[in-house]
């Protein structure tokens, strides 16, 4: 396999669309044409990493954080980013960076949190409203079911446990072609009135180029009429965060000792007990403190993120328990989902789940 034959697969779980706006993901660095002789799957890419990376002879890594963040304006080697970059380009080794591509998947980063606790009844805590399209076009009445068939296979249709799903009117069309025009139906330089069905369908935002192709190569008409509209809906399957319930609830302290001990965090930060059972739980991966009111308004027991600061703490407000597990604690898991999708989809080569610990936080 070549290195863009991985990255249709990841992106395939995971799209690049969807990371958010300030993230570099993607292919970092390397030849996306190159032949893959392993792939090593890490948290962070650090020089030890490729180190690791060049001693198990895996020429591609796949990381979560984006060793590339902003830009670089040198490569002198005069600070951590230029020296792995450096190495990586020596030893002709790709790395691409997935980060919020993946937090922002229903069965991604914050899910793997979920099930670590044991939570039920899973749901995005901020779901996303910028990631569902629709399409309405025309096509002639014999020609419609032919039409939103190639729509529904290129993806179309899909609204959380239902696909196929359209909305079609019948009416009457009207056209006529200019001198340079070669119609399918009626005559150029004539008006032509054709019995038509309007057919409406959404679809995922990242499938867009596909379902554009689908609809051009079914549909028999040379000039092909169509609408496309962003929407506003939340996506229930795509967003930040995620909340979900224990299925018995316990005393908050027993609920911190076992998050310290599952996520094996040298200490767990936490807000002012509030004496009050916890059942309801919401968890954001990595820096999640933007989504403190959303875990109050979702009505959590206890946030569970990282990277909270002194201020950060006093937004608990006597609502919900706030408790912070370390930046890494929360992530560590990422790379097992990752190692766990792509096994099942590549046996050509080596996957490799790096040893190499890249937390730079150390507890006494």
């Amino acid at each position: 396999m070549i290195i863009q034959e991985v990255i249709d697969l990841i992106e395939d779980f995971a799209p690049t669309k969807y990371a958010e706006s300030f993230d570099n993901v993607g292919l970092l660095v390397g030849n996306r044409s190159a032949e893959i002789t392993g792939a090593l799957i890490t948290l962070d890419t650090l020089e030890a990493t490729v180190d690791e990376a060049i001693a198990k002879n895996c020429n591609l890594i796949i990381s979560f954080h984006p060793i590339i963040f902003s830009g670089l304006k040198k490569l002198t080697g005069s600070n951590y980013v230029e020296r792995t970059v450096l190495k990586a380009i020596k030893n002709d080794i790709a790395i691409y960076a997935i980060h919020t591509a993946l937090d922002n998947q229903h069965k991604g980063v914050n899910d793997i949190i979920c099930e670590k606790l044991g939570l039920i009844n899973r749901e995005i805590l901020i779901p996303r409203t910028d990631s569902i399209k629709k399409l309405t076009t025309f096509a002639p009445l014999e020609q419609a079911d032919k039409i939103r068939e190639a729509l529904f296979n290129a993806g179309a249709g899909n609204i959380g446990n239902y696909d196929n799903c359209s909305f079609n009117i019948n009416g009457k069309g009207s056209f006529k072609g200019n001198e340079a025009s070669n119609p399918v139906i009626g005559k150029k330089g004539e008006i032509h009135y054709e019995d038509e069905t309007q057919i409406g369908v959404t679809y995922a935002a990242h499938l867009e180029s596909k379902i554009l192709k689908a609809l051009f190569s079914s549909h028999p008409y040379e000039e092909v009429a169509y609408e496309i509209h962003s929407l506003e809906n939340k996506n229930q399957q795509l967003g930040m965060g995620m909340i979900g319930e224990l299925e018995n609830e316990t005393d908050e302290l027993n609920f911190l000792e076992n998050l310290k001990q599952t996520f094996k965090s040298g200490c767990v930060r936490h807000s002012r007990f509030l004496n009050k059972p916890i059942k309801k739980v919401a968890v954001l991966g990595g820096s999640g403190a933007f989504a403190i009111d959303n875990a109050k308004a979702a009505g959590a027991n206890i946030f569970i993120t990282a990277d909270l600061k002194y201020h950060d703490f006093y937004k608990a407000e006597q609502k919900l328990v706030l408790a912070d597990i370390g930046h890494y604690e929360s992530e560590q898991f990422t790379k097992n989902l990752l190692y766990s999708f792509l096994s099942k989809k590549i046996s050509s080569f080596a996957l490799i789940l790096a040893d190499t610990n890249t937390n730079p936080i150390h507890y006494l």
